[in-house]
């Protein structure tokens, strides 16, 4: 049997980009979708083409920022298709957020969002995760968050945060039957790399990051970062001296 088969997946940020993409796809391996994003009437669309495809799924209209709204989404959930096995916690937005044009009600938009926003969709399911003893959360957070990039502080800072966040998780639910993933994508054509000038390395096509995405779920791995150039590239940042990384970085800005 696929690992999916009748498995109870909540997928934040569901409308649009990866999540819509991971919704479809585990849907098709046999999972029980919930679709949670702000945007009801695009998710009841989606449902329609799961349903379609023979799947099953049901749409949330809730904001993630809301720890009641994530709370009665994980209720609702529930009760019309069971316990939930696995939460993938993708809800995320990004904008420029250059210093010298510094507002912080914008970085407060984005940590909201990306930080908080899997807080409180953290905070829905793992109580029931623990008490049966199984469960899988998954983190969508971004190779940016390994050092920070130009224009980006908002963004970087929400992936770093997210990332230790479930790591800290991870720690915290060893032994308890409740496993803990962290992805870190690359560039992927979603909505929110659309329009940009600059040229994005190693951009991934969405189908082909959503397969690898799945995979990396269905194997339980603890962190996985792609694509693997990219990802190799980011890593060597981590130890470059400052200077050298900052001379790198201030010619590579891909906001624009």
């Amino acid at each position: 049997m696929s690992y999916w088969s009748n498995k109870v997946v909540l997928i934040t940020g569901a409308s649009s980009g990866i999540g819509r993409g991971l919704a479809l796809e585990v849907a098709r391996r046999g999972a029980r979708v919930g679709l949670v994003a702000r945007r009801a009437a695009v998710l009841e669309e989606l449902v329609t083409e799961i349903e379609k495809a023979g799947g099953k799924a049901v749409a949330i209209g809730a904001d993630v920022t809301g720890p009641s709204a994530m709370r009665e989404a994980a209720v609702q959930l529930r009760n019309e298709l069971g316990p939930i096995d696995v939460l993938i916690a993708n809800a995320g937005i990004g904008t420029i957020t250059p210093a010298a044009e510094f507002r912080p009600e914008d970085v407060a938009a984005v940590l909201n969002t990306n930080v908080l926003g899997a807080v409180n969709s953290v905070a829905a399911v793992v109580p029931q995760m623990i008490e049966r003893g199984s469960g899988q959360l998954v983190a969508i957070s971004s190779l940016s968050a390994y050092r920070g990039l130009p224009k980006s502080g908002a963004y970087c800072a929400s992936k770093a945060a997210m990332s230790s966040f479930f790591e800290s998780l991870r720690i915290d639910l060893r032994n308890t039957g409740v496993n803990v993933t962290i992805i870190h994508p690359g560039f992927i054509k979603t909505p929110l790399t659309a329009g940009r000038k600059a040229k994005l390395p190693f951009l991934m096509e969405l189908d082909d990051a959503v397969k690898k995405i799945v995979n990396v779920i269905e194997r339980g791995k603890k962190s996985y970062s792609f694509p693997w150039q990219l990802a190799t590239i980011c890593r060597a940042g981590m130890i470059m001296p400052n200077f050298m990384y900052d001379w790198i970085a201030a010619r590579n800005s891909y906001r624009e």
